[in-house]
């Protein structure tokens, strides 16, 4: 090829002499005409072979570049057969135009896959492959990362892909994954109250089979257990072991019920777990928020904190009521001393309030205005269960002020207090606006914590063992400091909310329960006046007795889908899931109603069955042995069929 450079050149320079000549010829005028011309001729010619030799010297060149390409692709198509990562070419449709022979030799298994499908050949849909995006697959217990090319040749689009091995990089990662430590905090639930009378004996007996019970636990993890307490252990194990627990839905809860204290009280843990964190005090983190949430569920439980959320196993028993005091007393000193500093206080439930969250908001209505501070209790009456106890409140000289939640959040400051009794769920206030624009923020609550629940409050008291708001208010307004007490009004309204969350003293009740009726009582509440608050009328009581007799037995479970009048629904199907509990055999009930936009369920139960657990599954809550859901979207039948599969699934899992 240089050589014929070299030619061009020297053309091109005789070329040049033959121009420069008739030029200086002409400039001198001693050129004879003729000589011109002859030398015009042989410009000519030689620029002729100029343009020949240019035009073979091009054609040369495709040609050894069209050689070049051809010797490239063939060589590059033999180095593609001879690499260990498994490639094919493909047509758009699927169709398996080349693979090497790493493929054939991963996949094919001396078959001929050319002219087939990529889908038939190893299961691969190749429409799902993204250019951006690989894709994992599985084949004889090896996994592969795929990674697709598509080009067009040919107006023919042709996607090369390419299968990377990867199952060594997998295993490790599952087992960083498996291995990576997790902290566990297990707490005996009410340990002082429990061996507050116990005998030093049965106190070192207790203590000797709580650990023996722990280091069974621990066998067979390769993790660690260490006494912080006589009622804390922390505890070390890999991810792979606690997600076996987890499996067996912690065992050791069981196992610790077992243990008796004075032959009547049996002994019961709360488990904090921290998994999926990226530390050691991360997982502690975890740990410690799972076990706040596990105690503020009633405990007997274990919650488990990941990065998607809680999950709770556990939580038969019934919460332990405790003895002490002292908390109640410092929570109503701080609450007086937040209450004298604001300009006026908010009182408010959760929506569609009942008697317990109507009563216990009064009740603090008339503590609040005893300290000569404006209070109002939030309601929407429209939506209230509770409107025989507003009317009553309205009609006393000294009874609260009602707002509904619009007028209420007109008149709400930068200094106001807000109370929220009853609920702790940000998702069913009374109003979600008023909650924002309040600064300070009071939480009471007894029912079991819910994931949802208030963060910012200033005060969150929160005891799952007590039987209703009203029996936490009435313990917090004897410590007040007031001149005088409640009028009986607002102790009427009190007591109507502790004997609907009890049933009349029946379910949930401790000695605490009869020692807050009794100083309502000494303070001038009326039994009678509050048992008319219940009365029902004649059309009530006949539909209620309906919802009673369409019910049907599942099991140990009483289960009835009725058509209700949407203004008494929830009231009735509340005292249709009462009065189902009396039937015998009867261990829970469940009452499924229509309830704009869809359908509800209240359920009760006798203690044994939880049913918050239950109504949790359908996106409700509530308390271990009363509960509620709220069903979107969903007809009656189809909420009954979904609360069918949970009790099935709860049976298998006995």
């Amino acid at each position: 090829m240089k050589r014929k450079y070299a030619a061009i050149g020297i053309t091109f320079a005789l070329w040049l002499i033959n121009v420069l000549l008739p030029l200086f010829g002409v400039v001198f005028k001693r050129v004879p005409q003729q000589v011109l011309t002859a030398q015009l001729l042989v410009i000519l010619l030689i620029s002729a072979v100029i343009c020949l030799q240019w035009f073979w010297l091009r054609k040369a060149e495709r040609q050894q570049l069209v050689s070049a390409k051809g010797d490239i692709e063939g060589t590059g198509m033999n180095a593609l057969q001879s690499m260990t990562i498994p490639m094919l070419f493909a047509a758009h449709t699927g169709e398996i135009l080349w693979y090497n022979t790493a493929f054939s030799a991963r996949f094919l298994q001396s078959r001929s896959a050319l002219g087939r499908t990529v889908q038939d050949v190893i299961h691969l849909n190749l429409a799902a492959l993204d250019q951006n995006r690989d894709l994992l697959m599985e084949h004889n217990g090896l996994s592969y990362r795929v990674h697709a090319t598509s080009n067009i040749q040919n107006q023919q689009e042709i996607v090369a892909v390419q299968f990377l091995e990867i199952t060594d990089i997998l295993r490790l990662q599952n087992e960083n994954t498996n291995s990576r430590p997790c902290v566990l905090l297990l707490v005996i639930d009410s340990y002082d109250d429990l061996l507050q009378y116990a005998k030093e004996s049965e106190k070192a007996q207790v203590s000797a089979e709580v650990e023996q019970v722990l280091e069974h636990f621990m066998q067979g993890t390769d993790g660690v257990i260490r006494k912080v307490e006589n009622d804390l252990f922390y505890a070390v194990m890999e991810s792979r072991h606690l997600h076996e627990i987890m499996r067996n839905r912690f065992h050791v809860l069981d196992e610790a019920r077992q243990i008796r204290v004075n032959d009547r009280m049996h002994i019961t843990f709360s488990i904090g777990v921290g998994d999926g964190a990226s530390s050691l005090a991360e997982s502690e983190k975890f740990a410690r928020q799972s076990l706040d949430m596990a105690l503020g569920r009633g405990g007997d439980q274990a919650a488990v904190k990941t990065e998607n959320g809680f999950c709770f196993f556990g939580g038969a028993s019934k919460g332990v009521e405790k003895k002490s005091k002292t908390k109640i007393r410092s929570i109503a000193l701080a609450m007086q001393e937040l209450i004298e500093n604001s300009d006026q206080v908010f009182l408010m439930g959760h929506r569609f309030g009942d008697l317990d969250s109507v009563g216990s908001a009064c009740g603090l209505a008339g503590a609040v205005r005893l300290m000569q501070k404006p209070s109002y209790v939030v309601v929407n009456r429209q939506s209230c269960l509770a409107t025989q106890l507003i009317d009553r409140m309205a009609q006393c000289s000294d009874g609260p002020h009602f707002l509904e939640p619009v007028d209420a959040l007109a008149q709400v400051t930068e200094n106001s207090l807000l109370i929220i009794v009853d609920t702790h769920n940000k998702d069913i206030l009374e109003s979600v606006d008023l909650y924002h624009a309040a600064r300070y923020v009071i939480v009471i609550d007894h029912h079991r914590k819910n994931v949802n629940f208030i963060e910012n409050a200033v005060i969150f008291h929160h005891e799952p063992y007590a039987s209703s708001a009203s029996e936490m208010v009435t313990e917090i307004i004897q410590y007040f400091r007031t001149d005088t007490e409640i009028s009986a009004a607002y102790a009427d309204a009190l007591l109507s909310g502790i004997m609907l969350d009890t049933k009349n003293f029946v379910m949930r009740t401790g000695v605490r329960t009869f020692e807050a009726a009794a100083y309502l009582r000494k303070i001038g509440a009326d039994t009678i006046q509050v048992k008319t608050l219940f009365s029902n009328t004649i059309s009530m009581y006949s539909m209620r007795a309906q919802i009673v007799s369409h019910a049907e037995l599942y099991r140990n479970n009483a289960i009835s889908v009725v058509k209700m009048p949407s203004q008494d629904a929830r009231v009735l199907a509340a005292q249709a899931a009462d009065e189902l509990l009396s039937i015998q055999g009867v261990e829970a009930s469940f009452v499924i109603y229509a309830a704009e936009p869809g359908a509800a369920i209240s359920a009760r139960s006798m203690g044994n069955v939880n049913v918050q657990v239950i109504m949790e599954q359908l996106g409700g809550g509530g308390h271990q042995t009363m509960a509620a859901a709220q069903l979107p979207r969903c007809t009656i039948q189809e909420a009954k069929e979904q609360l069918l599969l949970i009790l099935e699934a709860q049976e298998l899992e006995r």
